[in-house]
């Protein structure tokens, strides 16, 4: 594989997922270990991803504030009309972090009633504009790679609460092997929210749709609604209509 094709690959995956780590790169590419480290520098050199501790980070995962970085933003926008047909006045709503919840969170009705909890910063910031609602950003230790915090004593937080609707995020959705993530503390923090909420949805550009990860977090029938910004008929989505949940 030429060095051009293996640049182009990373970038989808780090564009896809967020973050990619050098030993998942290592498998997919098959090559060595080294090779993976210099496209990561050369990369970065070329201010296209951010290189941290085994992997490497999006630009647009690291600048939320940026939105000419952000990656498939109109689909995400999509995305974030969609989801806010679920919201009523009145309701708890939790959150996770991310591109796509950020979205979610500037484009709510200007006069809701609605209390969040979060484990994004970026969130509640964005949040923390709307007159009406309350914003409770649960805290512990951050992710500087997720940008969410995280620990036990987050855990013990979310398990405290029983929210109406929970918004996630996803780094792949596979209609067998379901919701995954490739962060061990983040797929704890996903499967207490699962827990902590009466209605989970999940928010999912359609390229990360059969896509799968390491880690798994739960299968599709812990959640309730996918929203994608595809068409509710879209082919891509037929194995989705199958299961439990409703497609958006």
């Amino acid at each position: 594989m030429l060095k051009r094709e293996r640049h182009d690959l990373i970038m989808r995956q780090i564009n896809l997922h967020n973050r990619v780590l050098t030993s998942d790169l290592v498998q997919l590419l098959n090559v060595s270990e080294d090779t993976i480290r210099r496209d990561l520098q050369e990369l970065s050199e070329h201010d296209r991803l951010i290189k941290v501790h085994g992997g490497a980070l999006s630009k647009s995962y690291q600048s939320s504030f940026d939105d000419v970085n952000v990656y498939a933003k109109d689909a995400k926008i999509i995305i974030a009309k969609k989801a806010n047909q679920l919201i009523k006045d009145g309701m708890v709503i939790l959150t996770g972090g991310g591109t796509s919840i950020i979205e979610l969170a500037k484009l709510l009705p200007p006069n809701l009633e609605a209390t969040f909890f979060t484990i994004s910063p970026f969130v509640a910031i964005e949040l923390a504009k709307y007159e009406k609602i309350e914003v409770i950003l649960i805290g512990g230790l951050f992710s500087k790679n997720s940008q969410v915090t995280y620990g036990g004593h987050v855990i013990n937080q979310l398990a405290e609460i029983q929210a109406d609707l929970c918004f996630l995020g996803t780094s792949a959705l596979h209609p067998e092997d379901g919701l995954t993530d490739t962060d061990w503390e983040i797929n704890q923090l996903k499967k207490t929210m699962l827990n902590s909420c009466r209605n989970a949805a999940v928010l999912c550009i359609s390229e990360k749709l059969n896509t799968s990860q390491r880690l798994k977090v739960a299968p599709l029938d812990k959640i309730n609604f996918l929203i994608t910004e595809l068409d509710v008929d879209n082919q891509l989505l037929d194995a989705y209509h199958l299961k439990s949940l409703k497609i958006m």
